[in-house]
């Protein structure tokens, strides 16, 4: 399991509960139920990982309930 925030929020637009991850800049995933989003979101959150290893990318360190939002 992830220490990395997951906000989910209902979105009319998409018909779909969105299950956004805002410290992974793009990483989002989509379920038509919070469970299903949550889901999709941790396995989102794997591929994103994988990715930026495999290009050497920088991962961010979780920063839990330090998150700030604007």
């Amino acid at each position: 399991m992830h220490r990395y925030a997951i906000i989910i929020f209902w979105s009319d637009e998409d018909d779909a509960f969105i299950a956004d991850v805002l410290e992974l800049p793009g990483c989002q995933a989509h379920g038509s139920s919070q469970a299903e989003a949550l889901t999709k979101a941790q396995q989102a959150i794997d591929l994103w990982l994988d990715t930026a290893r495999e290009f050497g990318d920088p991962i961010p360190e979780p920063k839990g309930r330090r998150l700030l939002y604007a």
